[in-house]
């Protein structure tokens, strides 16, 4: 095999070469990062091509913990995450974490190793229906029939991962397609370097849907932005905050929208729907809202209840058929985020410094309503009870991460307490919550991810204990990649969620909601990394600070929390909380 020394070229290799290694090229020239996964006999040429080649790869105790390390690799750099199974039982381990991926749009490129063609269908070990199985699960399943077609189909992956609104594709290798030969030429490894970062490709609205919502916002005097995930997809930071301080305009978000501007800005009024500050009252007030890259889905609208129907709706969306889903639309934009939210500032400028005086008074409100709901939240966010209160760890989250600090929270418990409380200090991706799936587990494998895609950057990874139960064995591969990461095991010796839930609706009859009492930070320090077993709230800012300073191996933070299920849900002290049988309000 010969290797151009072109530039031109980028050094695309050509020759006579098996599927595996042909697909490590094509994976070289897509200069992807590191890769996560374990193998097995089907793609034995890929990992050794990979090792030839000098590439990273991990070794994964789960392959459900791969596709989250993946997926928040892919968070942070907006580059798509590479992960792989092998046949069978490796392949199907991958469908939560792709899940999480489809539903949170995040590209990814999945590698499954196949059964021989020659021998399929006759009980080979390992075999299942698994191209069926995984095609829902992802955006796009490519079968790879031919070693000659794997650098055209690896190129399509990227491409259908980063177009449009991203998500995972799976590449489906039979063992015949890996271990097969054929001979190459340097033209056949092409890759278009738009589709190596998302957005790929950038689609404006329709210039008069753009002068019908600026009729709208410009004859409203209370508008409201609510923001998702969307926003960091695009990566429309500039553009949402300039178009909001032009026009005068408060920030909502969803879990996912956080960082769409800096949670300490003034314009911004925190978190909407099921938990809120403040949004929710603002968006009942709104004469007008503009819905950015949001689904609108459950957790946004309290269970489809926000927003008000009387209200009209101005929603942005790069998916045409989210738009009118969960709620109507007075106006439909369906484009890319960034390029709607300038198109709307620009149609907006003549009356922009008109349009700031006159909502003078309305932005003023919003310092004031967050300094009484500041006052109110107040006992719970300085609480020195033991044990420790989760306000009163997310406070001490707030305190200790610097503003380029990533903060990763599993589903669940940890991820609702931390959507609400922690405040991000700067534009962009510093709060990666799994929302797509809310899967538990996602806290240890994603702090991975986001640890090798951001090095040298503070990675705080929050996740309950059983959710780090279901991801212990990673501990291991986050020693052996020597990460400075640092987790927070947010112990309260149950399944805080449906506890507290149980406790609401069904009157404290607890079934199967409790966990062993344990030392996390002793298990952490038996496995060869930090473990610091905090039960003092004092004690919290000297621990994290500890953890962020270990730049080597992981930290375990084993921080004691309620055992009260009346204090677990955010927000609401359910003490005295009756949810009716149907209801979602936690």
């Amino acid at each position: 095999m010969n290797t151009s020394a072109d530039p031109a070229s980028r050094n695309r290799p050509e020759g006579r070469m098996n599927g595996g290694r042909a697909l490590a090229e094509m994976l070289r020239l897509s200069e992807v990062g590191p890769m996560f996964g374990m193998g097995g006999f089907q793609l034995l040429p890929f990992y050794d091509a990979l090792g030839q080649l000098g590439m990273r790869h991990f070794l994964i105790n789960d392959e459900r913990c791969g596709a989250f390390a993946a997926d928040a690799y892919a968070r942070v750099t907006n580059k798509p995450g590479i992960c792989d199974g092998t046949l069978g039982p490796g392949a199907t381990n991958l469908v939560t974490g792709l899940v999480e991926s489809l539903n949170g749009c995040i590209p990814v490129v999945a590698i499954a190793g196949d059964t021989n063609r020659g021998h399929s269908w006759k009980n080979m070990t390992q075999e299942c229906r698994q191209t069926e199985i995984l095609k829902p699960a992802v955006k796009e399943l490519i079968r790879v029939e031919q070693t000659s077609r794997i650098p055209e189909l690896t190129r399509r992956a990227f491409a259908v991962a980063t177009s449009g609104r991203p998500g995972p594709v799976l590449l489906d290798v039979p063992e015949d397609v890996c271990h097969g030969a054929h001979d190459f030429i340097a033209e056949d490894f092409a890759i278009d370097p738009t589709t190596l970062a998302i957005p790929a490709r950038r689609i404006r609205p329709d210039r008069g849907d753009i002068d019908r919502a600026a009729r709208l916002i410009v004859g409203a005097k209370r508008p409201l932005l609510l923001v998702g995930g969307g926003i960091h997809l695009s990566q429309g930071y500039a553009a949402l905050l300039a178009f909001a301080e032009a026009q005068a305009i408060p920030v909502a978000h969803t879990m996912s929208g956080k960082g769409g501007i800096a949670c300490t800005h003034p314009l911004s009024v925190g978190l909407f729907g099921r938990y809120a500050r403040i949004a929710n009252e603002l968006i009942e007030a709104s004469d007008c809202l503009i819905v950015v890259g949001c689904k609108l889905g459950e957790i946004a609208t309290k269970r489809y209840a926000l927003p008000p129907a009387h209200i009209p709706l101005i929603h942005l969306e790069i998916v045409a058929e989210e738009i009118g889903r969960c709620h109507p639309a007075e106006v439909a934009l369906w484009g890319d985020a960034r390029a709607g939210l300038e198109d709307l500032a620009e149609a907006l400028s003549d009356n922009a410094g008109r349009t700031r005086t006159a909502r003078a008074d309305y932005v003023a409100e919003i310092p004031r309503r967050m300094a009484a709901w500041e006052e109110e939240a107040s006992p719970r966010l300085n609480s020195r009870d033991r044990p420790i209160h989760m306000a009163r760890l997310c406070r001490e989250l707030n305190r200790a991460l610097p503003a380029d600090a990533i903060l990763v929270a599993d589903g669940g418990f940890a991820g609702h307490w931390t959507g609400l409380l922690y405040d991000t200090k700067r534009p962009g991706r510093h709060f990666i919550p799994d929302r797509g799936f809310a899967s538990i587990g996602y806290g240890l494998p994603g702090g991975i991810g986001a640890a090798m895609a951001a090095p040298g950057t503070p990675v705080v990874s929050l996740t309950g204990d059983g959710g780090f139960n279901m991801m212990i064995g990673e501990l291991e591969t986050a020693r052996r990649a020597g990460l400075g990461l640092t987790i927070v095991v947010v112990n309260n010796a149950a399944s805080g969620y449906v506890k507290a839930l149980q406790h609401a609706m069904m009157g404290g009859r607890y079934q199967s909601a409790d966990l062993s009492e344990m030392d996390y930070a002793a298990v952490a320090r038996a496995m060869g990394v930090g473990g610091i077993r905090v039960e003092d709230p004092e004690q919290l800012g000297a621990a994290l600070a500890q953890g962020m300073a270990e730049r080597d191996r992981p930290t375990v933070l084993d921080v004691v929390v309620t055992r009260d299920p009346g204090q677990m849900l955010p927000a609401v002290d359910n003490r005295t909380l009756e949810i009716k049988q149907g209801d979602r309000v936690a």
